[in-house]
């Protein structure tokens, strides 16, 4: 399985999905950067997600808050305490750092070495704010997207004319200093959240976590997350985070194991009546048809984009063997299909006209390029033979392959190719944009 791991981030360097950060100086502490494909695959993820937490469920409005936030913010979510900290150890030899929660034995794992006793490591990455770097200018790059919804919370409420029940989503980059960082881009210092806060009655909190994980489970699935590599694991009482009632992971079966990908908590009351206490301001609702006033309950689910980005690509990553494709004679012995949901491909259709050493072939498949490009993210490929061109488009996740050929010079129609079916269809170029988005749409 771990064959598998590095096969996927060999495909993600050579076509264009993930890079390492800074690699021409040797790389950057476990950043990535992602590439021309990349970019468009992850928008597509954050999109979906946007349209399924915002457009299509009710009363749910976005945010977008700053990064930097006022010290006193982390002060009062206990970011800044031993809560929000990990057990560190140090080999005594090699002097390699880990987190000891990660260990097996009580030996270092690099070299064999013994451990130092464990000590309490904080996650927040300090910066300044100013001319001069003291004390006094210290701030923090947020761990967490949540706490700039919830400092937020009077203001949504008051501007957006929202009643209890009510969610507000956000996505944004967040940063912690993590000890043992790894497995490509699921554990990095730099990182993209997709949260949702949903602020409820106190008596109807149980009623909402079940209904958030189970809709959660659900957007993975129709995304086309096989159902056998998914599955919930509550999270014992031992485990909670100090503001959690109750927690409940949706893991995923990677190749380096059962791992999660999203949370969905219960964080109770903990943070608007601590931000209430701690800020000065009254964060309470009042009910106005029962005058009841209380501290919102809040359901938390909690996604990364990284993480859900990995999850896509290692679900939709397949060798077909002997090859698809067999319009050349040297066929490899297997072939690299990404079988991406259509909602998330970063390619949706690819123009390539059948040689590139006919003038009149090259210009009539330009101007197709040019029709489609403004409707869909596309690409435009004469480099290579047909066969060639078929597997670069399959090994990144292409939806319909375009073909332009002497038949179309004549009756004005195109070859169209599902990725998934291999099937071919003539269709007729006033035609393609309509159809295409009929099967996107399907």
């Amino acid at each position: 399985m771990e064959d598998l791991m590095s096969k996927i981030i060999s495909l993600a360097k050579r076509r264009g999905f993930v890079f390492p950060s800074s690699e021409i100086y040797g790389g950057f502490g476990s950043c990535y950067d992602y590439g021309p494909l990349g970019v468009e695959m992850k928008n597509n993820i954050k999109r979906s997600w946007w349209k399924e937490m915002t457009q299509l469920q009710e009363n749910i409005v976005g945010l977008d808050a700053a990064i930097l936030m006022n010290p006193k913010v982390w002060q009062a979510s206990g970011h800044l305490t031993a809560g929000f900290a990990d057990e560190l150890v140090e080999c005594k030899k090699c002097h390699h750092r880990f987190r000891k929660d990660f260990l097996e034995k009580d030996k270092c794992p690099d070299c064999g070495g013994q451990l130092t006793e464990s000590r309490k490591f904080n996650l927040m990455m300090k910066t300044f704010i100013g001319a001069l770097e003291d004390e006094a200018a210290v701030t923090y790059l947020r761990a967490e997207t949540c706490q700039g919804i919830y400092v937020n919370f009077l203001n949504v409420l008051n501007s957006s004319r929202s009643k209890i029940p009510f969610g507000i989503a956000q996505v944004g980059k967040a940063f912690r200093n993590e000890i043992t960082p790894g497995n490509f881009i699921y554990r990095t210092r730099e990182f993209e959240q997709m949260e949702m806060q949903w602020f409820c009655h106190p008596k109807e909190a149980d009623k909402f976590f079940e209904y958030w994980k189970e809709t959660r489970m659900k957007w993975y699935l129709n995304l086309g997350i096989k159902k056998e590599n998914l599955r919930f694991r509550e999270v014992a009482k031992e485990e909670l985070a100090h503001y959690a009632k109750r927690a409940v992971d949706i893991e995923y079966k990677f190749p380096f194991g059962w791992k999660e990908i999203e949370g969905i908590h219960n964080r109770g009351d903990w943070d608007l009546s601590n931000h209430s206490k701690n800020s000065g301001q009254k964060l309470e609702y009042l009910d106005e048809e029962t005058k009841e006033k209380y501290y919102p309950y809040i359901i938390e689910t909690s996604a990364g984009a990284d993480r859900s980005f990995l999850t896509f690509l290692i679900n939709a990553y397949q060798e077909v063997k002997g090859g698809r494709t067999k319009t050349t004679k040297a066929v490899k012995e297997s072939e690299i299909l990404l079988e991406i949901h259509k909602d998330l491909a970063p390619v949706k259709a690819a123009v390539l006209p059948l040689v590139k050493n006919k003038p009149e072939l090259v210009k009539r498949a330009k101007e197709v390029y040019e029709l489609l490009k403004t409707n869909f993210v596309c690409q435009y490929d004469e480099v290579d033979s047909i066969g060639r061109r078929y597997r670069r488009q399959d090994e990144i996740g292409t939806l319909f392959a375009i073909t332009i050929d002497f038949e179309t010079l004549e009756k004005k129609d195109v070859t169209l190719r599902d990725r998934d079916t291999m099937k071919q269809e003539r269709i007729k170029i006033d035609d393609l944009v309509g159809i295409i988005n009929q099967k996107l749409n399907a």
